[in-house]
């Protein structure tokens, strides 16, 4: 789908930044895209845009409003609705990345037929998928993976891919998530895809290309994780990896939204290499990704610096201090 630019990112009345990670990730990788943002009272996430109303909006440019959030189940909060209906009416098309339809909501789908305005859900695929086969196929690929959900693993793919192409490799981003389908403009959110169908999602993302080519896939969930290790095993068996990342979050003890204790790095190095040899028996892990944002410098390194030595790959702060180590590791085991 093609939404129409410049946006305005909505984000509500959530709680903290993890909540609003849809928004600041378009603001970090596509800033120009952007106009404000439109927060609700209460609102604790802050994508530093400039606040504006749907009116303020429209004035400034924007053409579609940016429903940046995301919630356990992906639905709609119900006092939203009346803000959304607003958007409409003063000339904004809507897209978001919710599991409930826009067009579900009764309200909203009134309002984009009275105002003639255009409903994007981003996280529906009109894509028709086959069940996943587990044929090799040409071209190399590296999949981020995690200790935990929401920890990483679209930044770390994005700064990878950046710094791949750098270092003169023919690199390309996979979007496997609504935030990365609303950056690189094509993907498909393998958490809506019926499960069946979720490795053979993973393989038309990431098809047969020419033998140098490197696709890096944006991770989901994590094969510890009680809520999505069904996501995140198809997407390991589909996208059948030669390379991962293990992407980390240092001072969580449990899981998101669960009270299942954190696994370790070396559980999730394990896990990956002895589930994804059913479709790439040469997978291997090429780095750690550790997000050191709640770290002073001097912790973070230390931390970084540990994990490095205590799983011999390299390990960054993908954000704070880029992935060139990771790269030239990458380089390295590939003979690139």
């Amino acid at each position: 789908m093609e939404l129409s630019r410049p946006y305005l990112l909505f984000l509500g009345d959530v709680p903290d930044a993890l909540a609003a990670k849809t928004a600041l990730g378009i603001v970090d990788w596509r800033r120009d895209w952007c106009v404000g943002q439109w927060r609700l009272p209460g609102c604790n996430a802050d994508t530093g845009l400039p606040e504006m109303t749907a009116a303020e909006a429209v004035a400034a440019g924007a053409k579609t409003m940016i429903i940046g959030v995301v919630n356990a189940g992906g639905k709609l909060p119900d006092h939203w609705v009346d803000s959304i209906v607003e958007a409409m009416a003063a000339g904004l098309d809507v897209a978001a990345g919710l599991h409930q339809r826009l067009g579900a909501v009764p309200a909203i789908a009134a309002a984009a037929a009275k105002y003639g305005r255009t409903l994007s859900d981003v996280r529906h695929s009109v894509e028709r998928f086959e069940t996943g086969k587990g044929t090799k196929r040409a071209g190399m690929r590296l999949l981020t993976v995690g200790t935990d959900c929401s920890i990483g693993k679209k930044y770390t793919a994005l700064a990878l891919e950046a710094g791949m192409r750098a270092a003169g490799i023919d690199a390309r981003f996979c979007a496997t998530g609504q935030t990365g389908v609303f950056i690189s403009g094509r993907g498909a959110a393998i958490d809506a895809v019926v499960a069946d169908f979720i490795s053979g999602a993973a393989e038309w993302l990431s098809p047969e290309t020419e033998p140098h080519v490197w696709q890096v896939v944006e991770g989901q969930g994590s094969l510890f994780h009680p809520s999505f290790a069904g996501v995140s095993l198809g997407l390991l068996h589909g996208s059948q990896p030669d390379a991962f990342v293990v992407c980390h979050e240092p001072t969580r003890t449990t899981m998101r939204n669960v009270k299942t204790p954190l696994p370790t790095i070396q559980e999730v190095i394990d896990m990956t290499v002895a589930l994804g040899r059913l479709t790439n028996p040469a997978i291997r892990p090429v780095g750690i990704a550790i997000n050191t944002h709640a770290l002073g410098e001097t912790e973070a390194k230390a931390t970084l610096e540990a994990a490095a030595a205590a799983h011999d790959l390299p390990a960054t702060d993908p954000v704070r201090f880029g992935v060139a180590n990771i790269v030239d590791k990458l380089k390295a085991e590939f003979s690139l």
